[in-house]
């Protein structure tokens, strides 16, 4: 069951409410001005799943954008935009 905590509450003891969350899974409401505005909770196997396929769609795109970039500095080179592209089309066919 989630307890309410005011965000100030939180400001002043952040740390022993996340060694909460950390250790014994525990959940909070948190309030501002007793208005509910988040949920803390302990992360799930599906909340890392999808951290980890955030991560790679940004180095994804941080890659493109190099190719972009050493494309546009040497235009007589193969185009390193389509390779990536075409890496990144093999990839959304691996199963998840």
């Amino acid at each position: 069951m989630s307890q309410e905590i005011g965000i100030r509450e939180l400001k002043n003891q952040t740390s022993s409410i996340v060694r909460r969350v950390r250790e014994e899974a525990a959940e909070y409401v948190i309030t501002h001005h007793g208005q509910p505005v988040a949920v803390l909770r302990p992360i799930q196997a599906e909340d890392k799943e999808a951290l980890q396929k955030q991560k790679a769609r940004e180095a994804w795109h941080n890659l493109l954008e190099i190719g972009k970039a050493l494309a546009e500095s040497n235009p007589s080179a193969p185009s390193l935009v389509a390779t990536l592209e075409e890496m990144r089309e093999e990839e959304n066919q691996w199963p998840l």
